[in-house]
Parts: C-alpha cells; structure tokens; sequence
C-alpha cells in the first residue's frame, strides 16, 4: 500500500527543478525557480500573465491566450517576449490544488545559455544531464583550444623550417634553392626580369691568407652592399662560395643593369677593414634578360648570365658584361 505523498515547498522545489514556473488557474505567475530567475529580465514577473512574458508554441501552433489546459498535453516551445529572446522547451502539469507547474529547459541550446547568463552546474539539479553536457563542452574547448595551438605551433614550425631551407645561414641571402624556385616561378607566369650572376675576385686570396673568419666577414659585407643596391621585390641569393645571384623583377634595361653593378663593382673594390687588416677584392659581373628570348628557359638564362660573366673574367675582372649571342657563337667554337 502506498504511503500519501509527501508535500514539499519552494525551496525543494527549487533545487529539484531550478527552472520551474508555479501558476495560478488563469495563467498568472506565482513562484519562479531559482535558475529560471537569473535568466528572465531584472523585473520581477510574480504576478503577470505567462503570455505576457512568453511567446508558447504547441505543436508548433502559437497558443496565445487559449487557456493552459490544453497544453499540458506534449512539449512546449516557449521564448521569452523581451530581449535576450531567449527560446526553452518546457511541459506543464496541473496540480491537485489548483493551478500548474511548469518545468523548463534550455534543451540544445544550454551552453549558449550558460554563457550568456553566467550559469554554472550549481544552478542545476545533480542529477541534471546538463551537468554532463557542461563538463563534455568544457572539456570539448579545451581540447579545441589545445589543437588550436597545436596546429599555430606547427605552422610556425613550418614557416620557419621553409624559410630556413630557402636562406643562407651565413650571410641571411636566400640561396640556390631558393634562386631556382623564384626563377621557375617568374618563368612560369612569362613575367620579364634580368638576371645578374656575380663572382668574386681574389676572394680565395682572403681566404688563404687571413682565414675562414676573414673570408666569411667579407662575404657578410658583399650580401650587404647587395641588399642595399636592390629593390625589395629582387631576390639576392649566394648560389655558391663567392657566386651571387640577383634576380630583378620587371628590370629589363641593360644600361640601368649595367648602372647597379658598376656601383657594386665600386663598392667592392674599397678596402674592407678586418682586425687591423685591410682586405681587398672586387667582382666580375655577367648578366642576361628575358627580352632576349622568344620563349623563357631558366637553366639557359643561368648559362647565358654565366658566358657573360666568363666574358668579364677574360677581360680583366671588375667589369659588366651583358650577354648578347655572339657569347654563346664563340663558346660552342
């Protein structure tokens, strides 16, 4: 036999279901749960009409002032009618005294509202799946954070190892991988540029007589006075020992090629001061441009830039040499 059931008051009520609403026969509101009262608007809402506070859906039916009886049968749709607007499903039951509960719900959208309110699990019963579903979100965030992080780490990681593999690590110049992937790209999308090939001169004198130390300070300054002499859209790279690549983008006028290499040239011949040492080399220049080709091949351009500078060397070092046909004539015979 059953025992009469226990009554209980609204602070039980409360930590059973936080987000209840207690009615009166006319749809009046008499007692509000303690959650459901974070959530609803600063005004206190005892007293006014649950249509005048909701928008309720039945079956996806408004129901606007058509009596609570019929609602008790199914799932409701509620929202709130001022802003945040907030949406919650809910069911109601009639009570043996008169009048009718409501329980409340935010359903899927519990973490968005928990944000928006400054909710957290002590607003809800234990034994609440929301609690769970608060848990497995924080969860769910941290670990999206983590792997965002991750993955910020390993781009990084990327960019850095790229651009390592495409830099000279003495002198900060790109280097011969890096010249043949600009190269191939600018043949690639036909763009026009000029192509200057550099060689030092008596470099390995420097080396032999003052050391690797003073060979690798000279080479440092040359990879500077090549960066000031070119644009940032150029590429400098050290292809070699003392060998140099710059590849001008969009320069095509020999006479100005032959301008910024003569300033090079000027440049290099300037004693370089090292320890109380004077060192003393100059360059030999060849070059080539896209303008003298009817279709662009890059390993040819190198060459080409490579008989010019071998026409340089022949004719006494620290001198320019542009590329014409007759280089290549001479060198096939």
């Amino acid at each position: 036999m059953m025992g009469a059931p226990v009554a209980f008051g609204a602070a039980e009520m409360g930590r059973l279901m936080p987000m209840f609403l207690q009615l009166d026969d006319d749809g009046a509101i008499a007692d509000v749960g303690p959650t459901l009262a974070k959530v609803l608007p600063e005004e206190s809402i005892l007293g006014r009409n649950i249509f005048d506070v909701f928008t309720i859906k039945h079956q996806k039916k408004d129901c606007a002032n058509k009596g609570l009886a019929p609602l008790t049968r199914g799932l409701l749709r509620i929202a709130l009618i001022e802003p945040p607007g907030t949406v919650f499903k809910a069911m109601l039951v009639p009570l043996a005294g008169g009048g009718f509960l409501m329980n409340i719900s935010f359903g899927i959208g519990v973490v968005q509202a928990v944000g928006d309110h400054g909710l957290s699990a002590s607003d809800f019963p234990a034994t609440d799946l929301t609690i769970e579903m608060l848990y497995l979100n924080e969860a769910k965030s941290a670990v999206l954070q983590e792997s965002h992080n991750l993955i910020k780490r390993l781009q990084g990681a990327k960019i850095a190892a790229e651009e390592n593999a495409f830099t000279d690590t003495l002198t900060g110049l790109k280097n011969r991988r890096a010249m043949d992937f600009v190269l191939n790209r600018l043949v690639l999308t036909d763009d026009d540029f000029g192509l200057i090939n550099i060689d030092l001169d008596f470099f390995k004198q420097v080396n032999d007589t003052m050391g690797h130390a003073a060979g690798d300070y000279v080479l440092q300054y040359v990879a500077r006075i090549m960066v000031a002499e070119t644009r940032g859209e150029d590429t400098v790279a050290r292809v070699g020992g003392d060998e140099f690549v710059l590849i001008l983008k969009g320069l095509t006028d020999v006479d100005l090629m032959r301008a910024i290499s003569e300033r090079i040239i000027a440049t290099l011949e300037k004693p370089i001061k090292f320890n109380g040492e004077e060192l003393r080399i100059s360059a030999s220049i060849g070059a080539t441009v896209t303008t003298n080709y009817t279709k662009l091949d890059a390993q040819e351009m190198l060459h080409h830039a490579d008989l010019a500078l071998y026409t340089s060397k022949k004719a006494g070092r620290a001198v320019f040499s542009a590329f014409s046909w007759e280089m290549s004539d001479r060198r096939t015979a």
